[in-house]
């Protein structure tokens, strides 16, 4: 018994003892932080996440990064980017999913691999049969010294962005594209078939308009959407630029100017500034 005792509280004691000493660990930041950038994209999201070293006055491209080698795109694990939604990255179909992101920087162009083992530590186990994809893209010159590696969306539209990988003085684009047109069709036709008074008017026909889809279809909602909201500026700017874009001027003018009037009534000065850039644009 007493042996038993003693046993139980020998364990106890080195349970206690260990926990004391992972509570008492100080904790050390990691030399490149870790960074996880989402942009919403179509019907989905791209994901990518990186770790992102400094430069420290070192010579980056042509010196800690060599020319035509393969780089995890950033420090420690791989480079991952995810796509929620199958998509084109620079004209190429790529499925949805979650792949390594790897480069070869070049003086005057970079090889973009897009590769299908996502989780890896650096590129020492990278393998060129597990490539998704490959492509090549023009690096830029930036006056701007960027210290810390870092990789951002801009451009972004509905059905477009650009991913940039920034660092130094060297800025990568790479251009991705949607590739869910047809079904966000799909849907929009399905939801304007439903009830009139939650039919998403406002989002069918924007999407129509800056996707140059039948322009006619969205006039025709646009008028059911004026039926239950008269007083909305905002269908009235959706109507004027559709009528601009389908070449009559002098209605979409009219049309603005019946929007002005009703945003003024509801001092809504951002719908007076956007249908007066209409009719100044119907009248250059």
């Amino acid at each position: 018994m007493k042996k038993t005792f003693t046993y139980v509280f020998t364990v106890l004691l080195a349970c206690v003892t260990l926990s004391t000493y992972a509570q008492e660990q100080p904790r050390i930041p990691e030399a490149s932080s870790t960074q996880t950038i989402i942009q919403d994209f179509g019907l989905g999201k791209v994901t990518v996440t990186y770790s992102r070293p400094n430069v420290k006055g070192r010579k980056i491209f042509g010196g800690i990064n060599p020319y035509g080698q393969v780089w995890r795109t950033g420090a420690n694990a791989a480079t991952t980017i995810t796509f929620s939604e199958n998509v084109l990255v620079e004209g190429n179909k790529v499925p949805a999913g979650t792949y390594s992101l790897f480069s070869i920087p070049e003086q005057n162009s970079w090889t973009i691999i897009l590769n299908k083992t996502a989780k890896q530590w650096g590129a020492y186990s990278y393998k060129q049969a597990d490539d998704l994809l490959r492509f090549t893209v023009k690096p830029v010159t930036v006056k701007e010294k960027r210290e810390t590696f870092t990789m951002q969306f801009a451009n972004s539209t509905t059905k477009t962005t650009d991913l940039y990988i920034v660092w130094d003085h060297t800025a990568v684009p790479m251009h991705l594209q949607t590739d869910d047109d047809a079904q966000i069709t799909a849907n929009i036709d399905k939801l304007m078939q439903g009830d009139i008074k939650k039919r998403p008017y406002f989002n069918a026909i924007q999407y129509y308009y800056e996707n140059d889809k039948d322009l006619k279809k969205a006039m025709v909602w646009v008028s059911e959407a004026e039926k239950l909201e008269p007083n909305a500026p905002w269908y009235k700017l959706w109507k004027a630029r559709i009528q601009l874009k389908m070449g009559n001027k002098a209605a979409a003018i009219t049309t603005a100017q019946q929007g002005i009037k009703l945003a003024k009534a509801s001092d809504d000065d951002e719908y007076v500034r956007l249908n007066e850039a209409v009719i100044a644009q119907a009248k250059d």
